[in-house]
């Protein structure tokens, strides 16, 4: 029987951050997937604000920067025309605290490639045609078997494994939700030479039976990423013969002009959150917890982020830095983070939220978090509190960003010349700077603030209550 740390089901974007984040701190972790290969497909296209920033710190922003490219501007066609224009995502300026402030667009099959590339560089892979078949759990640990026949023992076991979750159902976690639009999408990757590719085609439904169209540019790459809705209860044909004649019945292409079906997927929109995200040994994480609508672009970005809280919760547990009552804040922190998503999204599907500040997800935080503790009294709510984000930004020829990069906590004073109790952290003091106003802030692996306070008065309490978890992993 093969023994690991953590076992992780699912090489999809959320399984495969996790993987690089645990394989960085030098944790044992296993990824299996059951299909024999990647997902082939672009569906979650969208990089946001915030998941640049956690990739930037996993080591793969560069390669993200080099495949993608910004949303082109959205065509409206009619009568075989183009009509009007307009931008997809409000303008957001970028600042000093926040240098990504744009979507980027990467299809979803680039950027897992990057993720494994960086997975494998850093001494990990990925165990393809590895499917879970159950699993039991015990005081100690975690059995999975699989349909090879193999068995595999962790200490703890995490489900990465999709909106179908074979792993949620067998621990017998439910998952609530609504159906946000009950009219079916055909989702695919096409090539068409002859159509330009400098804007977002998009086409109007033209009668009441009809859905809309939509053919975007995919950036980085030849192929387009083709969305249509379904309003006549007919079944969706997938074929290449049955995507050209809906191309050719909803636009003014031919069905010939469309040479290529790269691959082809449908779904109904839906909203669905798991009743909890641990069970025991066993926890939940992306698609397997949450299920959105795509509008907005959050599924994959929440799905990745709750990888990156997890990672470090993990390796302080297993390196016995903290309680195992640690990873309770997992669920206490990305279910409340989830359900708001969830909320956002479908929002932005029913037309109710623009795209733009809103779904940059740079203003998500842990404020209520029993991890988040704010010694300062009086704090008006626009200011920087703990928990939330620890924004970026350069003083005496340092970049934040580069301080905080790294599976390490960070003590950061900012136009404080305060005493600091003996840690073993690492530490920095910045002149006073306008995001974090003065103080002391303990940063956490994930990038967020743990503590806060105008003195160091109350730190010491604090680690204390974490054990050695802050502890520079590099010490």
């Amino acid at each position: 029987m093969q023994t690991i740390d953590v076992l992780i089901v699912g090489a999809g974007p959320t399984g495969l951050a996790l993987a690089i984040d645990l394989v960085r701190r030098k944790v044992p972790a296993l990824v299996i997937e059951r299909a024999d290969a990647l997902f082939p497909g672009s569906r979650g296209k969208g990089i946001q604000p915030r998941t640049m920033e956690v990739f930037d710190d996993l080591g793969v922003l560069d390669a993200i920067l080099d495949s993608g490219g910004v949303y082109p501007p959205v065509v409206i066609w009619q009568g075989g025309k183009p009509q009007r224009q307009h931008q997809m995502f409000d303008t957001v300026a970028p600042s000093e605290a926040e240098p990504y402030t744009a979507p980027w667009m990467v299809p979803q099959w680039r950027t897992q490639q990057i993720l494994l590339d960086r997975l494998r560089e850093l001494g990990g892979d990925v165990a393809f045609g590895r499917e879970l078949v159950s699993l039991t759990q015990d005081a100690d640990g975690v059995t999975a078997s699989l349909s090879c026949g193999a068995d595999v023992r962790a200490r703890y076991l995490v489900a990465a494994d999709g909106g179908r979750s074979t792993v949620r159902q067998r621990i017998g976690i439910g998952m609530a939700g609504e159906t946000v639009d009950e009219h079916p999408i055909l989702v695919a990757d096409v090539r068409i030479p002859a159509l330009d590719r400098d804007s977002w085609h998009t086409f109007p439904p033209r009668g009441e039976t009809d859905g809309f169209l939509a053919i975007c540019p995919l950036a980085g790459t030849e192929d387009f990423q083709l969305v249509a809705q379904f309003r006549d209860g007919a079944p969706l044909d997938l074929s290449i013969d049955g995507i050209r004649r809906l191309v050719s019945s909803r636009s003014h292409l031919a069905c010939e002009q469309l040479t290529d079906v790269l691959w082809a997927s449908d779904f109904r929109p839906r909203a669905a959150l798991a009743d909890r995200f641990q069970e025991r040994r066993v926890f939940l994480a992306g698609d397997a917890a949450h299920v959105h609508s795509p509008a907005g672009g959050q599924g994959l970005n929440t799905s990745i982020q709750d990888a990156y809280n997890l990672g470090w919760k993990l390796d302080a547990v297993l390196r016995g830095r903290a309680d195992a009552a640690l990873l309770q804040s997992y669920e206490e922190e990305r279910r409340a983070v989830a359900a708001a998503v969830l909320t956002l999204s479908s929002s932005v599907h029913r037309g109710e939220v623009r795209r733009g500040q809103a779904t940059q997800q740079l203003g998500l935080g842990y404020r209520t978090s029993s991890l988040a503790v704010e010694t300062r009294e009086g704090l008006p709510d626009d200011a920087l509190h703990a928990g939330d984000r620890a924004p970026d930004g350069r003083r005496g020829g340092l970049r934040l960003f580069d301080a905080f990069r790294g599976p390490h906590w960070t003590l950061l004073t900012v136009g404080a010349d305060v005493s600091l109790p003996p840690l073993s952290l690492r530490t920095i003091r910045i002149s006073a700077y306008e995001a974090y106003g003065t103080g002391v802030f303990l940063v956490r692996p994930d990038g967020y603030i743990g503590w806060a306070g105008d003195t160091a008065a109350g730190l010491e309490s604090y680690t204390a209550r974490f054990g050695s978890t802050l502890v520079d992993s590099n010490s």
